[in-house]
């Protein structure tokens, strides 16, 4: 089983609201084999507080633009770890502690990686 194409396409929504709001680090997880209810985890990282509530308040605006509709969020009141359950997609975004902390990576190493296509800036000669 693989990450259906609505999973692959919610998770590009999201990965470039998370862009434009300075997020780094942005990994896909096709988690569909292990986890039949979802197809994609999306990890994020933020620099502070502010940074994460920022990357998942865009998140989830794009996403609810798209047409999308998120089933849960949690952590938001504290922003050191804000996941967004959107079906297909699950968002995590973390600040940077936390992340290297809680390492899901780690914990879903055996699942393929998602492309995400995120333009890079130009820069200035």
């Amino acid at each position: 089983m693989t990450a259906t194409t609505n999973g692959k396409e919610m998770a590009q929504i999201a990965a470039l609201a998370a862009d434009a709001k300075g997020g780094d680090d942005l990994v896909a997880l096709d988690v569909s084999e292990p986890l039949p209810l979802v197809d994609v985890f999306l990890l994020v990282t933020g620099r502070n507080e502010r940074n994460v509530a920022a990357i998942a308040d865009e998140v989830e605006e794009k996403l609810l633009e798209a047409g999308h509709k998120r089933l849960r969020r949690e952590g938001r009141q504290e922003s050191r770890w804000v996941l967004l359950d959107f079906g297909d997609l699950v968002v995590h975004v973390f600040h940077e502690e936390e992340r290297v902390y809680y390492g899901l990576e780690r914990l879903w190493k055996d699942c393929p990686v998602v492309p995400l296509e995120i333009p890079t800036p130009a820069t200035a000669d």
